[in-house]
């Protein structure tokens, strides 16, 4: 049961008492209440423009076209087969790609291409293509669900294309390592090992 006890008179303050327990209740700080009603109202209004009203694109569709607009790593693209060809035979472009790949790739790839977590680089097979410009793209772009971090963001596009003269050079060494994963230039599967 509450009652009221007119004895006490606090300014603003309400005074309760409930089974010999004693409250007062305050108001909330106007400033307080003000932040809360402008959020309210601003939470609303945004949900009526975004997701009712539909003025234009939707958040989602505008993610997509600023992602779609975004170059790829127009030197990987644009350098091509040929330059990419050209690449792996550079002696300077091997060295900087040896030491790009010791410092980056050896964790995953072990340090002759052999493979560790990664795949064997060494051997004539390969997961996501054989093909120069497959490769390159792989390095550059990565491949998240298969833990490939996108390289080419961290180092650039110049240490990607020498990472890839060096990954090149080590295809068809075949060290032993990691069993063949994917497939071969001509779309075969790796043979089958006991």
């Amino acid at each position: 049961m509450s009652v009221e006890d007119p004895t006490r008179s606090r300014e603003h303050a309400t005074h309760h008492v409930y089974d010999d327990i004693e409250e007062d209740d305050h108001p909330l700080p106007v400033w307080w209440l003000g932040t809360f009603f402008i959020t309210v109202f601003f939470g609303l209004g945004y949900w009526f423009w975004y997701h009712s009203v539909q003025a234009g694109e939707s958040l989602a569709q505008t993610y997509e076209h600023e992602v779609a607009a975004l170059p790829k790593h127009a030197s990987i693209s644009a350098a091509g087969a040929d330059a990419l060809k050209a690449l792996e035979t550079d002696t300077e472009a091997l060295v900087r790609g040896g030491a790009v790949y010791a410092q980056n790739c050896v964790a995953c790839h072990g340090a002759q291409g052999q493979g560790i977590i990664g795949p064997n680089l060494t051997d004539g097979f390969w997961i996501h293509g054989s093909d120069a410009v497959s490769i390159a793209t792989t390095i550059s772009e990565g491949v998240a669900a298969k833990g490939m971090p996108a390289w080419g963001a961290i180092l650039g596009d110049k240490k990607v294309l020498d990472a890839y003269a060096f990954v090149a050079s080590l295809r068809n060494t075949n060290v032993p390592g990691k069993t063949p994963q994917g497939v071969d230039a001509q779309g075969n599967a790796p043979p089958a090992t006991n």
